[in-house]
């Protein structure tokens, strides 16, 4: 995941310019406050990579049902659950399963990081010249997620725009 900076005045001013939006501002999300509460940060990811030739709503379907497969070869309940949601399936929701767990973004990103290593045993990642260079939100531009969302369930959630 590319790291986040602190900014200075002037590209908060650019920001506002181009029309960055704050949670309060953005689009209206039919799946806060069902799913997940509201949102309380958001940030972009702008992958490098292409869109896979062969993405579709069905791969996504299908790369969801795969990470919960496996979930639930492991021999215990999960720490969280994964949904695709909207008209393509384009945006992914990650809810953890129970209290006191990804209940700060510094936990949500941990999160993430550790969905990296599951994404390199895909595929498509294999067939990516540096695989170690990728994480997990470069997979999510891969198959055509553009919206991600985590959520501890309760009273946290980070959603990040994948470009």
């Amino acid at each position: 995941m590319k790291r986040i900076r602190p900014v200075g005045p002037a590209v908060v001013l650019a920001a506002l310019w181009l029309g960055v939006t704050t949670p309060q501002a953005a689009a209206f999300d039919a799946h806060a406050g069902y799913y997940y509460p509201q949102v309380q940060t958001e940030e972009v990811y702008v992958s490098a990579l292409e869109l896979a030739p062969d993405t579709s709503k069905r791969s996504r379907a299908a790369f969801v049902s795969g990470l919960a497969s496996q979930n639930a070869k492991l021999g215990y309940p999960p720490g969280y659950h994964l949904f695709a949601k909207g008209t393509d399936l384009e945006k992914l929701i990650i809810v953890a399963t129970g209290d006191e767990r990804y209940d700060t973004l510094f936990r949500l990103r941990a999160l993430l990081a550790s969905l990296t290593s599951m994404a390199r045993t895909t595929e498509l990642f294999a067939q990516s010249k540096q695989p170690q260079e990728l994480n997990f939100l470069d997979l999510c531009k891969l198959i055509g997620f553009t919206l991600v969302t985590v959520s501890n369930g309760k009273d946290v959630t980070h959603q990040i725009k994948v470009r």
